[in-house]
Order: C-alpha cells, then sequence, then structure tokens
C-alpha cells in the first residue's frame, strides 16, 4: 500500500531539504535565522507554538541593549524577526511534531504533514515559566505579576514585592530585589525553605526579606481602568489554619521553576533529569553531531533575552563551521 506511485509522489512533493533547521522563535532563534541566513545557509524557521517566545509575553524590556528608551517585549521581537526576514529568512508559522536525529539529513515532520530533511538543525525552543495556575494570576501578568526578577525588579525600586518559592532560585530572587525593593516577602508551601544552607542563611539574615510560611497565594488583586492593571495585593491562606490575609504590595514574582520545551526530543537527544538539554561546554554543539541548542531550552542559569540571542549566534556559527568540515 505504501509503495503505491501515487503515495511516492505525495510524499516526494511534500519533503523538503534544507542546510539548516531552526525549531523555535524568540531571540535565540531569529537571531540564529539572521547569522545562518547572511552565510547563505538558507535556513527554515519554524516558530512554534508561540511566535517569539516568551519575550512576547512581557510588557517592557529595558535591559537588552539597543534600546536606551525601553521597548514592550512583543515590538522587540517583531524588530528583530524582521530583521532576519530582511536577509530573506524562511520563517514560517507551525509546529514541528516529530524527529529522527538517528541518521543525517536529520528528519522532521511538520503538523501539516510536510516532512523536512535537514543537515543542521538548530533547536531554540525556550523555556517556560511555572505558574500557579490562579485565573487572576493570568489576569496581572505583565501587570504586577512575573516570572523574572532581574528581567523586572528594576520597575519595583523602593516598593514592596512578594517572591513565591522555597528552592535556590527563589532565594536568588528574593536576594536580588532585597536591594532595589523597601520590602519582600517570601512566600513558601512549607515550613522551612529548599534552598541550599548558604542560600538560605544569606536571605533569613537579610533585614527587609519577611517569609511568610506554610502559605499560598489563593488571589491576585488589584485595580483596572480600561485595559489598564496595577497589582495592588495579593490573598494569603495559612496552609495549616485556613486563615485568609490580605497582603498589599506592589509586584510578585513566581519563581517555583521553568520547564524546558523539550519533551519532543526525549529519546532523541541528551537531556538533564529536568529536560533541558545539554551541550559541549563553551558549544551549543549537543550529544548529537550537527544538532545544536540554544537559548532557555539548554540555559538552566541566567535565562535572559541577550544570553538566548547570544546562544543564537553561537549555534549558527557553529551549524555553519560543522557544515564546512564534513
Amino acid at each position: 500500500m505504501l509503495q503505491h506511485p501515487l503515495f511516492l509522489k505525495y510524499f516526494s512533493m511534500n519533503t523538503e531539504h534544507t542546510k539548516c533547521l531552526i525549531i523555535g522563535s524568540g531571540p535565540a532563534g531569529y537571531t540564529a535565522a539572521i547569522y545562518t541566513t547572511r552565510a547563505d545557509m538558507k535556513p527554515i524557521l519554524y516558530q512554534g507554538i508561540q511566535p517569539g517566545g516568551q519575550l512576547t509575553i512581557t510588557t517592557e524590556i529595558e535591559n537588552f541593549p539597543g534600546y536606551p528608551n525601553g521597548i514592550s517585549g512583543p515590538a522587540m521581537m517583531e524588530e528583530i524577526k524582521n530583521q532576519a526576514l530582511r536577509f530573506k529568512a524562511d520563517i514560517r508559522t507551525g509546529i514541528i511534531t516529530k524527529v529522527d536525529f538517528s541518521n543525517r539529513p536529520f528528519h522532521v515532520t511538520v503538523e501539516d504533514g510536510t516532512e523536512i530533511e535537514a543537515e543542521t538543525v538548530i533547536i531554540a525552543t525556550g523555556a517556560s515559566a511555572q505558574w500557579l495556575g490562579i485565573e487572576s494570576e493570568k489576569e496581572y501578568n505583565g501587570s504586577g505579576v512575573s516570572a523574572c526578577a532581574t528581567c523586572d525588579g528594576f520597575f519595583y525600586r523602593g516598593l514592596e514585592v512578594a517572591v513565591v518559592g522555597g528552592g535556590d532560585t527563589a532565594c536568588e530572587e528574593a536576594s536580588y530585589l532585597a536591594n532595589l525593593c523597601k520590602k519582600v516577602y517570601l512566600i513558601h508551601r512549607r515550613n522551612e525553605l529548599r534552598a541550599s544552607k548558604a542560600m538560605q542563611t544569606r536571605v533569613l539574615s537579610t533585614p527587609n526579606i519577611e517569609p511568610i510560611w506554610d502559605s499560598r497565594i489563593v488571589e491576585f488583586v488589584g485595580e483596572k481602568d480600561g485595559f489598564d492593571k496595577v497589582l495592588t495585593g495579593i490573598k494569603v491562606e495559612n496552609i495549616k489554619t485556613g486563615a485568609i490575609t490580605d497582603v498589599k504590595l506592589d509586584g510578585v514574582f513566581i519563581a517555583i521553576g521553568h520547564k524546558p520545551n523539550s519533551a519532543i526530543f526525549k529519546g532523541q537527544i541528551e537531556m538533564d533529569a529536568a529536560g533541558y538539554i545539554m551541550t559541549k561546554p563553551g558549544s551549543t554543539q549537543t550529544n548529537i553531531p550537527g544538532v545544536f541548542a540554544a537559548g532557555d531550552v539548554q540555559d538552566t542559569r541566567f535565562r535572559q533575552a541577550i544570553t538566548a540571542a547570544g546562544t543564537g549566534c553561537m549555534a549558527a556559527i557553529e551549524a555553519e563551521r560543522w557544515l564546512l568540515e564534513q
């Protein structure tokens, strides 16, 4: 049945070949597209489920070089995308549903049935912040609720904020914010932190960090004026007693972890226990020759737009050089 001439004709019409396939957009993917296109690799980029990546839900960016007055996340990603399009990058909507890295050229399947054979692959699918899952959390996301203190902490100088979590990331965020903010509440479901002892000591000895133990946020409260929203506080429930407390503050930072968008590559490529794609030190090269990973999908530490863009550049240059060596 599969050998029928009509089937073979249909299959061949829907199979494409490229020197470089870029999976995912965002700063890493789009930067990789800029560099590979300028290198005449004629890459194909599939944007994935969230074209532009996490920055498309970021209201204001002030720490990316080249924007002295700041810029919104969606606007910046549109500019980087347009820069790639200027060099004739082939940027497509759609999601990759299957990959096969067992042989070269690598084989991937797109949701619309398109089959692509790629000589090199750059994975730039990013990572997603884990949220509490409260309806009002979504409502104030970007308007007082954030998942990145390094990105957004500057906007809360001299104000009162809260960090949710009890691990190293939450403690690092709380310490960072304590240098900027008047008061930092650290909200944790348990009565002790999960962070390293050194980090716990630092946080618990910082005067303007106040832990709220055995508690969880049940509602985000704010004021609305048309499309404008501003967070004014939270409702916190003590898990042991059930008591609800109103806490007035200006911002909340969710620090309960990130999840790399790497599920489709499971079993195909080497990852750590959390699902982050592992790369060689100082490189974007994975354990599969010709497959590279850039941006937050392989970054467990920084998770910044500028570092994602930097690794996108690295992946593009390494892919080009790898092809030349073959």
